[in-house]
């Protein structure tokens, strides 16, 4: 956990854009902000652009961040909401994470993304007691940052996470239970060896079961994490019986009534 000073700097170059697969562009690396000394660009890890998320609700504070790491050679996203979040995490290389957002906790939009990914995730947040430090922690955030804090030591703590991250081993990508497999890097699932044809949906939640086997599933997380903010009051149970059908046995997905559903063994 740090404090440092405040953030003041703004511009209606980084106005928050909605949830798009980030891409490279061919037009070289972004201006450098004046005033940074060649030693600073190495500690910062500006040589090499990073693809970064912020998700935070405070839109004047959001876009002074976006603004600024773009400059630095970075490509920046924001987004205003957890459900959008959980929606985006998957194009960037690092998420900074509020706590305080309009839809969700900041905490659960973190346990959301740990429980599936290594993504590196930096909480930057106005909560700062020791508690709150240790909840985000134990949460599965990389690192904890009070507001407000100094730009180049947030430059700092972003390569240093970087640097553990490459050393990591790399998240599973096939899931093997009993008859069935899931390749993660495909998407493709089969059982005694035979395809299952899925949707993107469909997939996505027995993804997510199959990576806590043992788990029970609350209805509420599967929600969010699978559809975000698009899902209407039957859509996780017309999903779970879809995909039962396919996989020719209820057993599959067991449901465990007023909690939620868990990965069975067919």
């Amino acid at each position: 956990m740090t404090r440092g000073g405040g953030m003041t700097q703004s511009s209606s170059e980084a106005v928050l854009e909605p949830h798009i697969p980030v891409q490279r562009g061919p037009g070289g690396p972004h201006l450098i902000e004046e005033g940074v000394s060649e030693a600073v660009r190495r500690v910062a890890g500006l040589s090499r652009g990073r693809r970064i998320l912020v998700v935070d609700s405070d839109v004047d504070g959001a876009e002074s961040l976006v603004c600024r790491l773009r400059r630095h050679g970075h490509e920046a996203i924001g987004v205003k909401s957890g459900s959008t979040a959980l929606q985006a995490y998957e194009d960037v290389d690092l998420v900074l994470l509020d706590l305080e957002l309009p839809d969700l906790d900041g905490l659960e939009v973190c346990r959301a993304i740990r429980s599936v990914s290594g993504i590196p995730v930096i909480i930057v947040t106005a909560r700062g007691s020791e508690l709150d430090c240790v909840l985000g922690l134990q949460a599965g955030a990389d690192d904890y940052v009070v507001k407000p804090y100094g730009f180049r030591e947030l430059m700092a703590r972003i390569e240093a996470v970087m640097r553990r991250a490459r050393f990591q081993p790399p998240v599973a990508r096939e899931i093997l239970h009993g008859r069935l497999r899931i390749d993660v890097s495909s998407r493709e699932v089969s059982l005694d060896g035979r395809e299952v044809g899925l949707t993107r949906k469909e997939f996505d939640l027995l993804c997510l079961l199959a990576s806590h086997p043992d788990t029970v599933i609350p209805r509420k997380r599967l929600l969010q994490q699978v559809w975000g903010d698009s899902w209407s009051r039957r859509t996780v149970d017309t999903h779970v019986s879809s995909l039962r059908g396919k996989l020719g046995d209820s057993g599959w997905i067991i449901t465990v009534r007023g909690v939620g559903f868990k990965l069975g063994n067919g």
